[in-house]
């Protein structure tokens, strides 16, 4: 049986991470199994966030997509998806990579939730309220 070829490429977001599998020609794009319009169901515009990689490049309708998320919330992941469905076209075709770098999406998004510090009250700048009297 002849190996299916596809390229591959990793996307993060905060602490989300999606791999991401390209295949040539037409089909479903799914992600952990699910259909991606199911799977991002409740965020408006996200058909518009994940198809962007495809219609910068002119490739839309032209691949088949599979991807594995995980790691923090939901809009978080799809921000991941996008990222690693632009690094996956740019391993398939180097070409692509002015038009992805241009939009912003080959960039990874390195902003973090502050961690908390001790004697705060919990939270990464919140004081302690201090005593009236």
């Amino acid at each position: 049986m002849p190996a299916v070829k596809y390229n591959e490429g990793v996307g993060r977001r905060k602490v989300a991470t999606a791999r991401v599998r390209i295949y040539e020609g037409d089909g479903d794009f799914v992600v952990n199994d699910v259909l991606v319009s199911k799977y991002f169901h409740s965020i408006p515009n996200a058909v518009a966030l994940y198809n962007k990689p495809f219609e910068l490049t002119g490739t839309k309708g032209k691949f088949a997509v599979t991807a594995r998320v995980s790691g923090s919330g939901i809009r978080s992941q799809l921000d991941a998806l996008v990222h690693g469905i632009a690094r996956a076209l740019v391993a398939k075709n180097l070409e692509f990579r002015i038009f992805l770098k241009e939009a912003g999406l080959l960039t990874r998004d390195d902003r973090m939730k502050e961690t908390r510090k001790i004697g705060m009250g919990g939270k990464a700048r919140r004081k302690r309220q201090s005593p009236k009297r």
